[in-house]
């Protein structure tokens, strides 16, 4: 039986063919093309960490501008935040109001229209387009409008509890679950209000840039290299906060920083953790 020799045979090699060689050079360009975008994702990440630190010591109003130029734009001056976003959901949250049965809904129910319109209004009068714009009056009729959303919002779930705890409620399980989940839905829209109100002093402080340090560690401020340059906090990151907080009850990829963050996302999961709960459990005796 032959033996088959373990090692290359001797002598010289046949020469590599052109595909071969194509294909070494491709592998080759293809791993320092990697490398080179590495090193620029690490050296652009650098600069804004840089950048931050002189902002954080003073040094980034210095008038230089090449700090402001790798700044992200939640620590930099922007145009503002437009309030689409932020009108869809108070009329969400009015509308969410019409939708629940009369004994949970605030009475008379054109007072909360009414009094949203009113002040919505003023904002618009304010800040026609973009939320830049800060005054006294205005911030104090975004306030307003706030906690209106949040009383309505209050009464109905205290009802329902109260007729929950006493026997009383909708008479059958569908209603229930649809009324439980009109109101869940008005808590998530109204602490994300909130949020979006007092995150950094509010949307118009935000645009000013007025305040370096954020009471919400969204995901985006801790790899800015992986994140565009001019993304900023809107309503809806505020809205996927209040929503995650409701319903896994805790933080989950944005952490909050200041105490009162923390104590309004405590007060949130509890709200939410008594709906769900009181619901779920008489849908489920009335079922059986």
């Amino acid at each position: 039986m032959p033996q088959v020799p373990d090692g290359p045979p001797d002598g010289p090699q046949p020469p590599a063919s052109e595909a071969e060689l194509l294909a070494f050079e491709h592998d080759h360009e293809h791993e320092h093309e990697s490398e080179h975008e590495r090193e620029l994702v690490a050296h652009s990440a650098m600069k804004v960490r840089l950048a931050r630190l002189e902002l954080l010591a003073g040094l980034g109003r210095t008038g230089a501008g090449s700090v402001a130029h790798h700044l992200p734009a939640w620590l930099r001056r922007t145009r503002g935040e437009s309030r689409i976003a932020v009108v869809t959901g108070v009329l969400l949250v009015v509308g969410l109001q019409w939708a629940l049965p009369v004994d949970l809904a605030l009475k008379p129910r054109w007072v909360l229209p009414v009094v949203a319109g009113a002040l919505f209004v003023v904002l618009v009068i304010g800040n026609p387009h973009r939320i830049t714009r800060e005054t006294r009056p205005l911030r104090l009729a975004a306030l307003l409008l706030a906690l209106a959303l949040s009383f309505a919002g209050a009464w109905s779930v205290v009802r329902l509890v109260w007729q929950l705890t006493h026997g009383a409620g909708p008479p059958n399980a569908d209603q229930l679950l649809v009324s439980g989940g009109v109101l869940w839905l008005t808590n998530v829209i109204v602490f994300a209000l909130w949020y979006w109100e007092y995150d950094r002093g509010g949307p118009a402080a935000r645009a000013a840039a007025r305040k370096p340090h954020p009471d919400f560690l969204f995901s985006q401020m801790t790899a800015p290299e992986l994140t565009d340059r001019d993304w900023e906090p809107g309503f809806v990151d505020y809205l996927y906060l209040s929503f995650t907080n409701a319903t896994a009850f805790s933080p989950t990829d944005t952490l909050p920083m200041s105490r009162w963050a923390k104590l309004a996302m405590m007060f949130q999961s509890a709200v939410s953790l008594v709906t769900v709960a009181l619901v779920v459990s008489r849908a489920v005796n009335i079922l059986t």
